[in-house]
């Protein structure tokens, strides 16, 4: 009688126990099952207290989670008008915030940051520095655009790789390069000096036998301006208009001072190398192509960025119940030890016993710090992944709540693998930036066949003139004919001689030619300037055609040679790594998909397996009240139920995780997450680069292996 006593003593105390420290079973998917035959009028006491009902999944918000990236589109230069200044001026580029989003402060109470899975995912995109960093990666692809507008080599990006994506390959270094830029020039010069002459007939100052030098004073002043500017046909176009005004003295001009005019228009065409807009728009085409490769790498890069929170989320869900389990059965340990302790000092149970019941406690005490550990280093991990700096005064003692509990997913797998398959190779950024870099590829190709051939350029030239100065208006003529000082010569260079009629009997002497001197007077000048000069240009009073038609041949060619080779060669790397991401692909869609559908399996084995552990609780309990069981057995069957909860909330936690993964996979991330990368109307942006109304657009044929030279149009230019 009295042993029937001690033991409904004990019952008694262990049903107080169980209930007042309820295994968590948060994570459970089928309601509690009571327990057949309990004695106790208080059933509740006898049993494992019921769980609360599973979470439901957050839903997506009304409004998408917006990265920014349409902030700035650095792919136009400032405005040229009304005035130029902007143009020769840095524009501003604010510093990136790298203080974390005033989120945090508002989900925080009482030193406690209370996430929903959702929050924490927009956390991560407004905080992770991954992402601050990429940003800058499609801006940097917009300078390269602008670049190649204006004719010149952009300088890359940087792929998802780490590599250097080449907008503009050395092997166009052999085509004409275009200014597509119009140049503006202008030079204005003063000339005055003074210039010693050498021969005075051709300046007017006449013949000087003596050896002083005449110096010729010469004063000038031009007036040069020039445009240029260069089109993707390959025509170049060129005009200057030069104006220049001098004046000589002594000088025998017709015009002192004279101003002098030119008018000329040059238009030059390539006929073969650098010929047409294919070629010539081969830097824009490329670095345009590259504008949307980076965009892949930013949304790959959010794609990686969300889906790492999420585990690190869930991670951190099952680090804090795992933590309870453990917690449980740290008690059902210290409950069993102190029960065999009052049995050893009674003399019912021997030390053997007791020694166990201390061994198994000791063990769940450490696997008890293993999982406190666990939890702080997930928190740690997820306060990264949420935050810029997670040392922050409002962040680093905070603790982290997690709202949400996982709970078994609808199924979002495909119908079927292909399927998935197909999905992935529309949907993945690393698939859709290969389509790509193969067009790059083929705009590089075609640019380089193009620079084997011969440079012929034909060009033709229009030129008008205008000359105009002060001249004197001449008066009356007078002419005087006097003596001459040069001697009349025969045949043999010898003087003529004569008598002199003054002394005929004297010496002959020579005879002179006589000097005729003509005098012109002058009675006025006649002034006539600058618009006299644009006068006769505009009028094309004096015109001047020409045209050229001339031939570059290099008779080797192996530089363009080894260009045109090195081209096709990259286009077939290209090639094959595209076959190569696409069984990576293909491999990690298999592997995800495997991964959910066996961890929905065994979520289910899980569920299973707890419900019979607490079938067989219930079980022992009713046993042990009827006198049937010990305590060691009722407690151990409690082990085994906190063991089977544990194993449930792990397979819980790797299903979510699994889920998030295939997620990843298959390229859906973002469109599941609700996560546009650029800004403003949701319905005018786009999850995915490329995509419209919901497609992928020009990779309908992806999936078959369509040749890479015969790519979707929606890609070409």
């Amino acid at each position: 009688m009295k042993k029937l006593f001690a033991r409904s003593v004990l019952a008694s105390l262990l049903a107080t126990l169980l209930a007042t420290g309820p295994v968590s079973n948060a994570f459970a998917q089928d309601p509690p099952t009571s327990t057949p035959g309990a004695q106790d009028p208080d059933k509740t006491k006898n049993q494992v207290a019921p769980p609360p009902p599973a979470a439901p999944q957050p839903q997506a918000p009304a409004i998408p989670v917006s990265l920014g990236l349409s902030k700035h589109d650095y792919s136009y230069g400032p405005k040229v008008w009304p005035t130029l200044i902007p143009e020769f001026k840095p524009i501003g580029i604010e510093h990136p915030d790298l203080t974390n989003s005033p989120r945090i402060d508002q989900l925080t109470r009482d030193g406690k940051l209370q996430l929903t899975l959702q929050d924490a995912v927009e956390l991560s995109l407004e905080n992770s520095l991954d992402i601050v960093i990429q940003r800058y990666t499609p801006w940097l692809a917009d300078t390269d655009v602008l670049k190649a507008k204006s004719g010149g080599s952009p300088r890359g990006i940087v792929g998802s790789s780490g590599n250097v994506l080449e907008d503009v390959p050395a092997s166009t270094a052999n085509l004409p390069f275009l200014n597509l830029d119009p140049v503006l020039t202008a030079g204005v010069s003063i000339f005055d000096g003074n210039q010693p002459i050498n021969n005075g007939f051709t300046t007017g100052t006449g013949a000087d036998l003596s050896s002083t030098l005449i110096a010729e004073k010469i004063h000038s002043t031009q007036f040069n301006f020039g445009y240029s500017q260069a089109f993707n046909s390959g025509t170049s176009f060129s005009a200057s208009w030069n104006n220049t005004r001098g004046s000589t003295s002594p000088t025998a001009d017709l015009f002192n001072p004279s101003v002098q005019g030119t008018l000329t228009a040059t238009v030059s065409q390539q006929l073969l190398n650098g010929c047409c807009f294919e070629v010539n728009r081969r830097n824009l085409i490329i670095a345009k192509n590259n504008r949307k490769i980076a965009d892949l790498i930013f949304v790959q890069q959010a794609i990686t960025t969300v889906t790492n929170t999420v585990t690190a989320y869930w991670e951190l869900v099952y680090a804090r119940e795992n933590v309870k389990v453990e917690q449980q059965a740290v008690a059902v340990s210290q409950k069993l030890y102190n029960d065999n302790k009052k049995q050893l000092e009674i003399g019912t149970m021997a030390p053997l016993d007791v020694t166990r019941a201390e061994s198994e406690l000791a063990s769940d005490q450490g696997n008890l710090l293993v999982a406190q550990t666990t939890q702080l280093q997930d928190e740690q991990v997820l306060k990264n992944a949420i935050s810029k700096d997670p040392l922050a005064k409002n962040l680093i003692n905070v603790e982290i709540i997690p709202l949400d509990l996982p709970a078994r997913p609808e199924a979002i797998e495909a119908a079927s693998f292909e399927d998935a398959i197909k999905e992935a190779f529309t949907k993945r950024p690393d698939i859709l930036q290969q389509v790509y870099n193969l067009k790059n590829a083929d705009v590089d190709v075609k640019a380089t066949a193009n620079a084997l051939l011969p440079v012929l350029t034909l060009a033709g030239q229009y030129t008008s003139n205008g000359l105009a100065g002060n001249a004197p208006i001449a008066g009356t003529t007078t002419t005087t004919i006097g003596a001459g000082t040069i001697p009349i010569v025969d045949a043999n260079g010898t003087p003529i001689l004569i008598t002199n009629p003054a002394d005929p009997t004297g010496p002959p002497i020579p005879i002179y030619e006589p000097t005729v001197t003509t005098n012109t007077s002058t009675t006025g000048v006649a002034h006539s300037g600058f618009g006299n000069v644009q006068n006769q240009i505009f009028r094309n009073q004096f015109p001047g055609y020409a045209a050229s038609l001339n031939l570059t041949l290099p008779l080797r060619n192996r530089s363009a040679q080894a260009d045109s080779i090195r081209a096709i060669l990259a286009q077939r790397q290209i090639e094959a790594q595209t076959l190569q991401i696409k069984n990576a692909a293909l491999l990690d869609v298999r592997n995800t998909f495997i991964a959910l559908e066996q961890d929905r399996a065994r979520v289910d084995a899980a569920v299973k397996a707890r419900q019979l552990q607490q079938e067989t609780f219930d079980a022992e309990q009713k046993k042990y009240q009827l006198g049937a069981s010990t305590v060691y057995l009722v407690i151990q069957t409690q082990r085994d139920l906190v063991t089977a909860q544990g194993t449930e909330l792990r397979a819980l936690a790797d299903l979510v995780e699994a889920k998030a993964n295939y997620e990843r996979a298959v390229g859906r991330t973002l469109e599941t997450n609700r996560v546009t990368i650029a800004g403003g109307n949701f319905e005018k942006d786009y999850n995915i680069p490329g995509t419209r109304d919901g497609k992928v657009i020009g990779t309908e044929n992806i999936f078959y292996g369509k040749p890479s030279g015969d790519l979707p149009a929606t890609f070409e230019k």
